[in-house]
């Protein structure tokens, strides 16, 4: 549906024919064979938006939470993301952590305005069509549909990858660092947990809420033990306040403020999960508030106990930094190699297993490391989740290579989009090929989940200031007239952390195996996409499609006018386009 038609249908009083009341039209809310899928409420929302219902609404509040909550996965995302923040010292890794957190949460409220006046599981690409400029909006939706589907699939070759790294540095403590796998192994891992992911994510579709929860008692578990063991074990050792919240270091060779700066990547890739909230959306009972709270509340807790847990490893390590960095357990820290200048040698990063092991002992360390890698393999679970959710949803729209292929919903496995849940995982295991090549080639699977997100964010706040602004009705959730310095200063922070994510860990002048790739990585998705348009999609790509007609009698309900409006812009399907025909298997 087009942006003025969906904007009439949300302020028209009394309420428009798109919202087919259930009691008028069981039909948005009931398949044929009498599954419901959705309360009346939600699935009147949606038909707002111009989509019918066609996921089952199996996700409470604390499940929406919960699958944001696991994606970030704290603990085992501040282990991967540590050689960013040690460098800068004890006050670096605080003190970033803090600052950049609650930047973070600047960008959550203003994407839980929006998840909330119009929460569907293409959301990004949806409110970037819906108020960008007539003459930008079909492009800008496009490039962001691509940069959010691929960063989310980086996404899960990055948690992935790094929960092969960290299942295999258990082994190597326990041969007390005398063995190590190699790159094939460390592939053949990588591709066993994601095949296994999509085996799970296909099989467990009733229980995938609750899986959530368990994934959230088992964070806050690891968490809480850490917090607790790690200051115990290290009671004869531990460091001083002053060490942990004044001590500024810098083992780059950039100048130390900015070193400060790079500390701020460890927050910004760990608290990268919330916008799947967004994505599930339509699988959300009472999504107006359920997303919007799942957004704040999984920013917030990472917030404020990640605080918590890097003063804890701040007060615990070795004070020598050095030693941590160059630890030789084997644990690579989210495949990123940084030289410092003890040399430009490349280590291998296994800070957090060091540190386990400098206040726990072996046996320690194996435990708390085993549990830190159960927990990144369930966030690799549920980013699977998410990103196949979105890839489904621009499936439904047309814009992904063979939509028809993977638009269907399958009854059979519980109303969930089994072909982009396998898709997402094949592209995945294609990428993860790149970690065969160099370690700079592994790094390129997280900057991809970094700055292609970060983007994918930043577009539809950008555009609803610049030129849609006046379209902007709020739902349940709404930041009243802070609504707007809070969307600039969020498109001001992504465009900082966008810069920021692109710049070498180690300092100014990289070599070709220090290098960081961010850049090329970016501008091949966004260039690709751009390309892709021009030469092809802008000739038949015309932004998010009305799948209402398919329920029975709606349609017929529109008024004149916005038949009128959807047919002018092509919007409305003729029977002919791709994504007709049957869409459950």
């Amino acid at each position: 549906m087009s942006a003025q038609a969906k904007a009439e249908a949300a302020a028209s009083d009394p309420p428009s024919n798109l919202e087919a009341p259930s009691d008028r039209n069981p039909h948005l809310t009931t398949e044929t064979d009498g599954v419901v899928l959705a309360s009346e409420a939600d699935a009147e929302l949606l038909a707002k938006m111009g989509y019918k219902q066609e996921l089952k609404r199996n996700f409470s509040t604390l499940e929406v939470f919960g699958i944001a909550f696991s994606i970030m996965g704290l603990l085992p995302s501040i282990a991967s993301t540590l050689a960013f923040s040690i460098p800068a010292g004890p006050a670096g890794m605080v003190w970033g952590w803090f600052l950049a957190s609650g930047c973070i949460f600047v960008v959550g409220l203003a994407m839980a305005d929006l998840g909330s006046a119009m929460p569907t599981s293409g959301g990004l690409y949806w409110w970037t069509h819906y108020f960008s400029s007539p003459e930008t909006r079909n492009y800008l939706c496009f490039l962001v549909g691509y940069s959010n589907s691929l960063g989310l699939i980086g996404g899960l070759c990055s948690i992935d990858y790094g929960f092969a790294l960290m299942f295999l540095s258990v082994i190597v403590i326990a041969k007390d660092g005398e063995w190590t796998p190699s790159t094939g192994l460390i592939y053949v891992v990588f591709m066993i947990c994601v095949v296994s992911h999509g085996v799970l994510a296909s099989l467990l579709t009733k229980i995938m809420g609750k899986l959530q929860t368990l994934a959230v008692f088992l964070n806050i578990t690891l968490i809480l033990a850490t917090i607790i063991a790690l200051p115990i074990g290290a009671a004869a050792k531990r460091n001083d306040g002053g060490f942990i919240f004044t001590s500024v270091q810098n083992l780059t060779t950039w100048p130390t403020g900015w070193a400060f700066m790079l500390a701020w990547l460890s927050p910004l890739w760990t608290i990268g999960g919330f916008d799947s909230c967004v994505h599930m959306s339509e699988e959300a009972s009472n999504a107006a508030k359920a997303v919007p709270m799942g957004i704040l509340t999984s920013i917030g807790m990472c917030w404020g106990l990640g605080f918590v847990i890097l003063i804890v490893i701040s007060a615990c390590m070795d004070p020598e930094l050095p030693n941590v960095l160059g630890s030789g357990f084997g644990q690579p820290v989210s495949g990123l190699c940084s030289s410092n200048r003890m040399g430009d040698r490349q280590t291998n990063n296994p800070q957090m297993a060091q540190i386990y092991y400098d206040a726990l002992g072996k046996n320690g360390a194996l435990g708390f490391m085993t549990l830190v890698f159960v927990v990144q393999y369930l966030m690799g679970l549920s980013i699977l989740v998410a990103s196949s959710r979105q890839a489904w949803a621009f499936s439904r729209d047309g814009a992904l290579p063979f939509s028809s292929f993977f638009r269907p919903i399958s009854k059979t496995f519980g109303f969930i989009p089994l072909r982009a849940v396998w898709g997402c995982a094949f592209v995945a295991l294609i990428l993860g090929l790149l970690s065969l090549i160099a370690p700079a080639a592994a790094a390129a699977l997280f900057s991809l989940a970094v700055a292609a997100n970060n983007f994918a964010w930043l577009m539809p706040i950008l555009a609803r200031v610049v030129w849609g602004q006046h379209k902007f009705v709020p739902g349940a959730f709404h930041t009243g007239r802070l609504s707007v310095p809070i969307a600039w200063a969020a498109i001001t922070f992504l465009t900082f952390g966008i810069i920021l994510a692109m710049f070498p860990v180690g300092g100014p002048d990289p070599t070709a195996s220090s290098m960081n790739y961010t850049v090329v990585v970016n501008s091949a998705v966004w260039g690709g996409a751009s390309l892709y348009y021009v030469l092809s999609a802008r000739k038949w790509f015309t932004g998010p499609k009305s799948t209402l007609e398919e329920v029975e009698g709606v349609v017929e309900k529109l008024t004149e006018d916005q038949k009128k409006e959807l047919a002018k812009e092509g919007l409305l399907r003729d029977g002919k386009g791709e994504g007709e025909g049957e869409k459950t298997e």
